[in-house]
């Protein structure tokens, strides 16, 4: 894909109305590969119009299939993305967790495929190559066939069906099968009642033997662990020990994030936690706590 460089006569309204028009169907789209290589909202937002102000200024007459322009722009700019993202993460103060999308209110994120969409799935991509995290993305939440996404990745088919074998094959190796819907639901709202209550034996046996909990508070929330906590047990001893002050006053209201349940915790009417747990057959495998104000700012409303 050429560089859009300056912008150009793209001729009268009608054609502006077009390119337009083109964009606003394409978008959900856009935000959703975004979304899937950076797991950030604002970020992904960002970049949406990053391609958006490239669209305008490209030369669009001499573009023939404006569906793989856009996805291909939109891809390469989140790789690079991803790239810079990992650098300021490495001084993120705190366990990072991807920033919830409300899959409430905008379905249209997860409505293609809603693979590499889950939380646990976004944070094993982590782990990946952004060239990997692109294959697989392009493959499995949008079924793009190979011979685009190497055109997209300017990489040969063979390279490309390598990139999709390893990332699933790790995706595979890390992840537990996840629990149905139903179940992810009952067991986070069992998970709350015992917190609440501080029912140590009812957390133990909510939990697998390896459960983790993080907890991303960006640093600004002084009581949230800035590691992990790992182990039944241990973390039933943790939930409990805050149990009488942390859930005084806490409204909970159930909500759609990243195509699974959360609870939306509030006090005053002020959202501070969204809390969702992931969970297999041996029961909750990871806590997940959205605590940074920053990040939890769309399902506030």
């Amino acid at each position: 894909m050429a560089d859009a460089g300056p912008a150009v006569d793209v001729g009268g309204p009608d054609e502006v109305e077009r390119a337009v028009a083109i964009f606003g169907e394409l978008r959900p789209r856009l935000f959703g590969i975004a979304y899937r290589m950076l797991g950030s909202v604002t970020e992904a937002e960002d970049l949406v119009q990053d391609v958006w102000l490239r669209w305008q200024g490209a030369d669009r007459r001499a573009v023939l299939n404006p569906a793989a322009y856009l996805a291909t722009t939109a891809t390469r700019l989140a790789i690079n993305a991803t790239q810079t993202a990992r650098a300021r993460r490495e001084t993120y103060v705190g366990p990072w967790l991807p920033e919830p999308v409300d899959t409430g209110a905008d379905p249209y994120v997860g409505a293609e495929r809603a693979e590499a969409l889950e939380f646990a799935v976004l944070l094993l991509m982590e782990r990946l190559s952004p060239n990997e995290r692109a294959a697989y993305v392009l493959r499995e939440a949008f079924d793009y066939p190979y011979p685009q996404i190497a055109d997209i990745l300017a990489l040969s088919e063979a390279a490309v069906r390598q990139l999709v074998s390893r990332a699933r094959k790790h995706v595979a190796a890390e992840r537990r099968v996840p629990v149905p819907a139903a179940e992810q639901r009952k067991l986070l709202t069992a998970f709350v009642n015992a917190a609440r209550s501080g029912d140590l034996a009812a957390l133990e046996d909510l939990f697998a033997v390896n459960v983790t909990s993080l907890a991303d508070s960006g640093g600004i929330v002084r009581e949230a662990s800035r590691t992990p906590v790992v182990g039944a047990t241990r973390l039933a001893k943790v939930v409990r020990a805050f149990a009488s002050h942390f859930w005084i006053g806490v409204d909970v209201r159930w909500a759609s994030a990243n195509g699974q349940v959360c609870a939306l915790l509030s006090r005053d009417g002020n959202l501070f936690a969204v809390l969702t747990v992931n969970a297999s057959a041996e029961g909750i495998d990871q806590v997940l706590w959205m605590l940074n104000p920053a990040k939890i700012t769309a399902l506030s409303t």
